[in-house]
């Protein structure tokens, strides 16, 4: 392909892009196809000759777009918002036709001091504390990562690195694997899976702890764990806590918490994944209280902060025992440029990921960041006071974007609504259960959602559950 083929593929492509987002709301919200239908599309074997850019659009009308969940439809209500963006769409365009990756400053500065400065302007949107700045007089700084199960695992790895540290010092004839198989971490049973992945992948026992009324993990539970983890000779070294868990969007209590690491000497991670989008609109900063006690602050900007993945945000409090966990002694290091993020993550090197969150800040602005945030908000208000002015429904929990309420019937009359729900392929909402209890799960996901888009999925929950109640009165 030369550089004119290349341009008239990139304006059909973008024509495309265009299109596809505009009329978005007249697509299927679900596919309507069977497993291995691509399989029996395409032929096993890769062209010989290269094939024309036109062909390959072709498909992708005919083959891929019939095969796609439209997650940014806005009657997409399932998971959570997952990031996109004219500007971030245009960065990843930069990003790929530059192709710079980078290792330290020396292999492509711009890349490195790109993602320095971007990731102190989101940490003031955020409302971060000064020492989680890259910009800093003390040890602290962030990186982009790619999702939160990365950064969890960054995190983990960093407080078992340092208990391990700690536990020698004191203790100079114990070897590491005497120690090693003794470290236990906890979240909440609420927490997303990754973290108990994280747990395995990274060899340290992850305790699932209850949680209270209302979802959120509390100090006195993490307390007990420990107080009995410790009378059976094991050592506790992280807590992993939620600012906003996948299921209901609850908020583990971090100050609690918090006091507990700190007395504990325990690395506290937060995983704010969704909510934490939450936080550049200041009245809802009141989320952090008990932040100086963290260790390390995570949340995806490629959630609900309008740009596309993979673009996971983490910060540390100490980089230097990020450093002492990952960084090779063995390494003559010469640093040209500070910080060293090279050093402060898993992969050797990373993409320029910075630009589409730069174009996202600098495009949309704080003030149309707080717009969207709010704008969801305000919906997910308005679907709470639709499900609260019918009488067959209990709203359960309300937290940012999402509601999770249950039917005042069986739980066997909920599974047939959903099932109907998911064979009409109107909306896509996600079934939940939440301390025993069956609910429907309802996210404000799409940016293109209004208020009459609202509405329609409404009338579609409503709708279905009055024809399912109708059938059993029948029967």
């Amino acid at each position: 392909m030369d550089v004119a083929q290349f341009k008239e593929f990139a304006d059909a492509s973008l024509d495309f892009i265009a299109d596809y987002c505009e009329n978005i709301r007249q697509l299927p919200v679900l596919p309507n196809v069977e497993p291995g239908y691509l399989s029996r599309e395409f032929p096993q074997t890769a062209p010989q000759k290269g094939e024309s850019w036109k062909h390959i659009m072709e498909d992708i009308n005919t083959s891929i777009v019939p095969g796609l969940t439209q997650w940014h439809s806005p009657y997409f209500h399932a998971f959570f918002p997952t990031g996109q963006s004219y500007p971030a769409i245009i960065g990843e365009l930069f990003m790929a036709g530059i192709g710079a990756v980078a290792s330290n400053w020396e292999s492509s500065p711009a890349v490195v001091e790109l993602e320095v400065r971007v990731m102190d302007w989101l940490a003031k949107i955020l409302g971060l504390p000064e020492e989680f700045l890259n910009s800093s007089d003390g040890p602290g700084g962030g990186v982009i990562q790619t999702a939160a199960s990365e950064s969890t695992l960054v995190g983990l790895l960093v407080g078992k690195h340092r208990k391990l540290q700690e536990v020698k010092s004191s203790n100079p004839n114990l070897q590491d694997c005497g120690i090693l198989g003794k470290l236990v971490a906890y979240t909440s049973k609420e927490s997303n899976s990754s973290v108990e992945k994280s747990g395995i992948i990274a060899s340290v026992k992850m305790k699932l702890l209850p949680t209270d009324a209302d979802g959120s993990l509390r100090g006195s539970v993490l307390e007990e764990a420990i107080r009995k983890d410790k009378e059976d000779g094991l050592i506790p070294c992280c807590v992993v806590a939620s600012l906003g868990t996948t299921g209901t969007c609850a908020f583990d209590n971090i100050e609690e918490l918090g006091k507990i690491c700190q007395r504990e000497n325990m690395w506290l991670h937060i995983d704010a994944a969704y909510a934490g989008t939450a936080l550049s609109c200041p009245e809802y900063r009141y989320l952090l209280n008990g932040i100086e006690y963290v260790d390390s602050f995570n949340f995806n900007a490629h959630k609900w902060f309008l740009v596309n993945g993979d673009c996971s945000a983490l910060w540390f409090r100490n980089t230097k025992q990020v450093e002492d966990a990952f960084k090779l002694k063995n390494i003559v290091d010469l640093p040209q440029f500070l910080p060293e993020l090279e050093h402060w993550q898993i992969p050797d090197h990373r993409r320029f990921r910075a630009l589409k969150l730069w174009f996202v800040i600098r495009i949309y602005g704080v003030q149309g960041i707080q717009k969207h945030v709010r704008h969801h908000i305000s919906l997910a208000k308005h679907f709470r006071s639709l499900v609260e002015s019918d009488l067959r429904f209990e709203v359960i929990t309300s937290n940012l974007g999402v509601i999770c309420f249950k039917l005042r019937q069986s739980e066997a009359v909920t599974q047939r609504i959903l099932e109907n729900i998911a064979k009409r392929r109107k909306i896509y909402i996600m079934p939940y259960y939440y301390k025993k209890q069956l609910l429907f799960r309802f996210v404000i996901c799409s940016r293109f959602i209004t208020v009459e888009d609202v509405e329609c999925s409404w009338r579609e929950i409503s709708s279905q559950t009055s024809e399912v109640l109708k059938t059993l009165e029948e029967a």
